[in-house]
């Protein structure tokens, strides 16, 4: 938990970056899920949303020292 914290209460580039990341993630876990339970066309359209998060974290986050 105290990893988490100093994540988001770091810069606010990191705690985006953070929760850009998570969001990625938690969208492929849900298209998984879906695809395994027999919901394959939800699965397939939440599976989509994983590259735009992506997406749009590579727009909006600016990256740091690079």
């Amino acid at each position: 938990m105290e990893r988490i914290h100093s994540l988001v209460a770091g810069t606010p580039a990191v705690g985006a970056r953070s929760m850009i990341l998570f969001a990625a993630f938690v969208s492929f876990v849900l298209s998984v899920l879906l695809w395994f339970s027999g919901h394959r066309q939800e699965g397939i359209f939440v599976g989509l949303w994983v590259p735009s998060i992506l997406a749009l974290g590579a727009v909006v986050v600016p990256r740091s020292g690079r």
